[in-house]
């Protein structure tokens, strides 16, 4: 059952791959939900159904037409494709200006309780690996989109502390995979490459990274929402499954799955990618207590099972 305090939850970015399964998950467990996207959900129309579409760039046209009796935002609309960031940097800005919009309507509107979607990505490339909430050097930020997201988590904390009535935690997702998306990120285009017995491209052999299944990362949300009253303002935590693999490891167990005889091709590490990223959840595991992740095998075989049926 709903967390009493909160029932009649926002969560922007709702057509979007983590936001139209948390959406899903919120009402199944039921809370009140209302997404907001400039998109329509493509995926299921009992979301589309509760989404306003707006550009969140706006906010007068926000603070005219979002509710004021929400009870929490989940924020987690952005744009999240790192190497599109790198070509066109404006795109960073829109989501440092996003989140500017959002904390304004928290602001005005007076909703406390705010969930952050911040990334993996603010850990830059360092030499450590495994990456506990303290780890992030402004200097090791590799790209405009982890630029953003940093830019994003001093805001949050800001408004927090300027007396805002903002209590806020802040979600650092890995490279998280599943249903509900079909953009060229490496899982579904090796996927759809693999179906065809195309050449799949690993940009960095050595890469190595933490992948998260779809359901573990929202059920970490939904674990948290539950809690929200008992945990710390501010506090921040790493969702990931823990451990590494590589793009490689990546790409041949999509092949075995598919019985593929695609190719691979292996290019450089792309300008401003993480390289090596694992996630250390024992904060996130003390205070949340989610239910579990998937080891990548699982998690891929779920994800290409969703892809064919």
């Amino acid at each position: 059952m709903p967390n009493s305090q909160i029932q009649n939850i926002l969560v922007t970015g709702s057509s979007g791959m983590i936001g139209t399964r948390l959406c899903e998950l919120l009402i199944e467990n039921s809370y009140n939900v209302l997404g907001v996207d400039r998109r329509k959900n493509v995926w299921n129309p009992l979301i589309d159904a509760c989404t306003l579409h707006m550009d969140l760039l706006d906010l007068d046209t926000m603070l005219q037409e979002l509710p004021c009796d929400v009870d929490m935002i989940v924020h987690l609309a952005a744009n999240a494709r790192v190497h599109d960031l790198i070509i066109n940097p404006s795109l960073a800005k829109e989501n440092i200006d996003t989140t500017y919009n959002v904390l304004e309507y928290a602001r005005l509107s007076k909703i406390g309780r705010i969930i952050f979607a911040s990334s993996r990505e603010v850990y830059g490339n360092q030499e450590k690996v495994h990456c506990n909430e303290a780890d992030v050097f402004l200097s090791e930020s590799a790209s405009t989109y982890s630029a953003s997201k940093i830019s994003g988590e001093s805001l949050v904390h800001a408004y927090a502390r300027s007396g805002y009535g903002i209590k806020p935690l802040i979600f650092r997702f890995s490279n998280v995979y599943g249903m509900y998306d079909e953009s060229d990120r490496v899982i579904p285009q090796f996927i759809s490459k693999a179906t065809s017995h195309e050449d799949l491209t690993i940009f960095g052999k050595d890469k190595l990274l933490d992948f998260t299944y779809i359901d573990d990362a929202v059920q970490s949300v939904l674990c948290a929402i539950k809690k929200f009253e008992v945990l710390k303002p501010h506090s921040v935590y790493n969702i990931g499954c823990g451990e590494g693999s590589s793009i490689e490891d990546v790409a041949n167990y999509i092949r075995k799955a598919l019985n593929s005889s695609s190719n691979l091709i292996y290019k450089p590490n792309r300008t401003g990618e993480v390289v090596t990223y694992t996630a250390d959840t024992t904060k996130l595991q003390a205070d949340i207590q989610p239910p579990g992740f998937l080891p990548l095998s699982e998690g891929l075989q779920e994800t290409i099972d969703w892809y064919i049926h």
